[in-house]
């Protein structure tokens, strides 16, 4: 499995500048100056090493210049390239009540009493915050939307693949 960092969404400039759509929350670590990105383009699996020569923030993203990558013509070719990483190599959060996303995803739902609610499919991130897109129990189709806040999710357990949750009434059935 591998974890998407970043994607390119365009070049800027003409020096092969690449303004890269930022799914990490430790940008500075992951697109630090020297370190070497993996990426590849959507739907194809060849990975290709990139090293980060300089990065800086620009209107809301990341503008990254990468050696070799040093004009308009091969930065407009790296267009739709995905920046990934190796969920091995990510070192352990400090924080237990914080997760990785692949973490949560395929962890069983259930309320505290022990019905089951579904499966988690994803983690889906907002303006709003986080919300678990959940397959219903026993359906092939569908989603519920969960709020990962405390006064909902009211325990993880990664080791045990479970989540309880304490929804308020109506969240469940939405119709």
């Amino acid at each position: 499995m591998e974890l998407v960092i970043g994607r390119v969404a365009k070049s800027h400039g003409i020096r092969g500048e690449l303004a890269v759509d930022i799914r990490t929350d430790d940008p500075d670590q992951r697109f630090a100056v020297g370190t070497v990105l993996h990426g590849r383009k959507p739907r194809e699996q060849k990975l290709t090493s990139y090293t980060v020569e300089a990065a800086r923030e620009h209107s809301g993203r990341l503008l990254l210049r990468l050696r070799g990558i040093d004009d308009r013509t091969k930065s407009d070719a790296m267009r739709g390239t995905l920046f990934l990483v190796d969920p091995a190599d990510l070192p352990p959060s400090d924080d237990p009540d914080e997760f990785y996303d692949h973490e949560l995803e395929g962890l069983a739902v259930r309320l505290a009493d022990g019905t089951p609610v579904g499966t988690v499919l994803e983690v889906l991130h907002s303006a709003a915050g986080e919300l678990l897109s959940v397959r219903p129990e026993g359906q092939e189709a569908g989603e519920l939307l969960v709020p990962f806040v405390a006064a909902i999710v009211t325990s993880v357990s990664v080791a045990d693949g479970v989540i309880e949750i304490d929804p308020p009434e109506g969240l469940l059935n939405p119709e």
